[in-house]
């Protein structure tokens, strides 16, 4: 699964919660995700200046804006990533567990997903993905 791959399927999905998703599909909508927020922050900058008074925070309005666009697709790319690792979407809420709630999370992020089907639904790498699979054709034994 490519990047522009990953971001058409985390917005297609942008509401689902069921299910699965695998490493890539999570780790390059967070990359998305990243790359976006800086741009915006620059052009927050760019149009509103930087601060006057040290120590106020700089502009962030089209920063936030995309951050409320983004947040249900994020929360619903996470659950199902939690599902891939076999956790119920629910542990997400680790994340307001500072540190140990957050290393515990950054792990079954980078963590192999279940090989096979799992109480989430089917392994999405068996059921679509080419990661791994050859182009030699398959010959049949006698």
């Amino acid at each position: 699964m490519g990047f522009g791959e990953a971001i058409r399927q985390v917005f297609s999905k942008y509401a689902t919660f069921s299910g699965r998703a695998r490493r890539a599909e999570y780790w390059w909508f967070a990359l998305f995700s990243l790359l976006v927020s800086i741009g915006l922050q620059a052009l927050d900058i760019a149009l509103f200046g930087l601060p006057q008074n040290p120590g106020d925070p700089p502009p962030n309005l089209f920063g936030a804006l995309f951050s409320l666009a983004i947040l249900l697709p994020s929360l619903a790319v996470w659950v199902r990533r939690l599902h891939d690792v076999g956790r119920s979407g629910w542990w997400w809420l680790l994340v307001f567990v500072p540190v140990i709630g957050w290393i515990v999370l950054f792990y079954w992020s980078v963590r192999r997903g279940d090989a096979g089907p799992n109480a989430y639904g089917p392994d999405p790498i068996a059921e679509g993905g080419d990661y791994g699979r050859s182009n030699i054709p398959s010959v049949p034994r006698r």
